[in-house]
C-alpha cells in the first residue's frame, strides 16, 4: 500500500510514477482532499471536546452545582451530538482513504526505465548460447506426446482446457525439478517451508493480489461470504504473509523463504495466447522464493535473489537472458522486476521463466510486518522481495526442447540426474 505521507510530502512524484506506469494520478488530489477532510474533522472533534470540557469545568466550580449543570446541560448535549456526528464521519473518510490507496501501485524505483509494454524492457544481460541443432527441433508439446510423457488431451477430459497430465518418466522429471530447486535454495540459506495453498481473502488482500487481480483467482465460497478461501497463484502469498502483524528483530534480518506449491490462475486476461504446452496453465507449479529484509539493503538483496534464480539455468545449460522491466511491464507490488527468460529452440524465442521483484515497503505496509533495529528503536516497515526459482513447467519445456535428439529421444542434463534416478528418455519411452 502506498504511503500516505509520501502523498502528502511528494504529491508531485507520486503523479509522475503514476503517469510513467501509464495510469491516472487524479487519485492524489482526491486522496489529498479526503485526508483534509479527515484532519479537518479530526481538528473539530478535539475543539469540541475541549469545549465540552470547559463547561464541565465551569459546573464543577460552581457554587451551586446543581444550577449550573440545569443551565449547562443544553449546551453540554448538543456538543455532545456534535462529537457523534463527527465520530461517524471520521471511519467514512478512513475507509475512502484506504480505498483509495489500495488500487494505487507501488512508485516506481529511479533505475526502472520509461516505457508502456514488453517491448522498452531493457536486456540487463544474457548467459550461454542457444544449441544448434543438425534437424529442425520441435516444440516440447509435441516431444512430450510423442515420449508419451505429456498427456494433454486426457487432461481436457478431465478438467478442460489448459491442463496436463504428466506420465512415467514426465511426472519423475517433473518431480526432480521440484528436488533440484529446492536443494539449490537449501544450499543458498533459504529456510524451507509447507504453507497451505488455500488463503484467506484477508491474507490475498494483504499481499496486493487483491483487489487488482480478482479475475485471475480460483475462490473456494464459505458458508459466508468472509468465510470463503482462495487457491493461491503464487507460494509469494503465503510466504510473504507467513509474519503478518509482526514486529520482527532487525538482527534476524533478512529472511529468506522458499516454498514448492502448486498454483492456480484462471488465465483470465491471456485468452489465444500460448494455448499449447506448458507455459500457461491454470494449475501449474513453482518453487518460490522470498525475502523479507533491510530497507537499505534491498535493491542489492533484488541482485542477490537474480544470481539464485539465474544460478540455476546456468547448471542446467540453458541459455538464459535478465531483462530489466519497463516502467509500464511492471506489476501492481513491485518498485523494481527483473525478468529471466530462457531459450526455447521449439519456439525460437526466449520466454519467461521467473520474475524477480522488490516490492520495497509495499507489501509490509499491507500485511504490517515490521523491524525494530534494537529494544529502544520505533518499529518500521520491512521490504520484501520475491521471485521464482523456478517455474516447473516452463522449465520442464525448455529442457525438452534444448535436450532433446534427433531420434526423438531427450538427454536429461547431467545436474538432473541424481534427482530424476535416469540419464535419458528413450523415442520409445523407456529411461536409462
Amino acid at each position: 500500500m502506498l504511503n500516505l505521507d509520501l502523498l502528502r510530502r511528494e504529491p508531485d512524484h507520486v503523479r509522475v510514477a503514476a503517469r510513467r506506469r501509464g495510469i491516472g494520478a487524479e487519485f492524489v488530489d482526491r486522496i489529498l482532499e479526503l485526508d483534509r477532510e479527515r484532519r479537518a474533522a479530526i481538528t473539530g472533534v478535539e475543539a469540541l471536546k475541549a469545549e465540552k470540557n470547559v463547561l464541565t469545568a465551569q459546573i464543577s466550580r460552581a457554587a451551586d452545582k446543581k444550577a449550573a449543570a440545569a443551565e449547562l446541560r443544553p449546551q453540554i448535549a448538543e456538543l455532545d451530538a456534535s462529537i457523534a456526528a463527527a465520530g461517524e464521519r471520521l471511519p467514512v473518510l478512513e475507509q475512502q482513504i484506504d480505498a483509495e490507496l489500495a488500487e494505487i501501485p507501488n512508485i516506481l524505483d529511479g533505475s526502472v526505465p520509461d516505457g508502456s509494454d514488453e517491448h522498452a524492457n531493457v536486456l540487463v544481460r544474457s548467459w550461454g548460447e542457444p544449441p544448434a541443432f543438425d534437424f529442425e527441433p520441435r516444440p516440447h508439446w509435441e516431444i512430450g506426446e510423442r515420449l508419451g510423457i505429456l498427456d494433454f488431451e486426457r487432461a481436457a477430459r478431465l478438467s478442460g482446457a489448459r491442463f496436463t497430465v504428466l506420465r512415467g518418466a514426465g511426472a519423475r522429471l517433473s518431480r526432480a525439478l521440484v528436488g533440484f530447486f529446492l536443494d539449490r535454495a537449501a544450499r543458498n540459506g533459504y529456510v524451507e517451508i509447507d504453507p497451505p495453498v488455500l488463503v484467506t481473502r484477508s491474507t490475498m488482500w494483504s499481499t496486493g493480489q487483491l483487489t487488482k487481480f480478482a479475475d485471475q483467482m480460483y475462490v473456494v465460497e464459505g458458508d459466508a461470504p468472509d468465510e470463503a478461501l482462495y487457491l493461491i497463484p503464487t507460494a509469494e502469498v503465503p510466504l510473504t504473509a507467513l509474519h503478518r502483524d509482526e514486529i520482527l528483530s532487525g538482527d534476524g534480518l533478512p529472511l529468506r523463504y522458499t516454498a514448492h506449491t502448486p498454483c492456480f490462475r484462471k488465465e483470465a486476461g491471456a485468452a489465444g495466447r500460448d494455448t499449447r504446452g506448458l507455459i500457461r496453465q491454470h494449475q501449474f507449479e513453482k518453487v518460490e522464493l522470498v525475502w523479507l529484509t533491510m530497507p537499505e539493503r534491498s535493491f542489492d538483496d533484488l541482485e542477490t535473489l537474480v544470481s539464485n534464480a539465474t544460478g540455476l539455468y546456468e547448471q542446467l545449460g540453458i541459455a538464459y537472458r535478465v531483462m530489466l522491466l519497463c516502467a509500464g511491464d511492471t506489476g501492481f507490488n513491485s518498485a523494481k522486476t527483473y525478468d529471466i527468460e530462457i531459450w526455447l529452440p521449439g519456439a525460437n524465442t526466449y520466454r519467461e521463466a521467473s520474475s524477480c521483484s522488490n516490492c520495497t515497503d509495499f507489501q509490509a505496509r499491507r500485511t504490517s510486518i515490521r523491524l525494530r533495529r534494537d529494544a529502544t528503536a520505533k518499529p518500521e516497515f520491512v521490504h520484501t522481495l520475491n521471485g521464482s526459482g523456478g517455474a516447473i513447467g516452463r522449465t520442464l519445456a525448455a529442457i525438452l526442447e534444448n535436450y532433446q535428439r534427433a531420434d526423438g529421444g531427450l538427454t536429461v542434463p547431467e545436474v538432473l540426474r541424481p534427482f530424476a534416478g535416469f540419464s535419458a528418455i528413450e523415442p520409445d519411452g523407456s529411461t536409462r
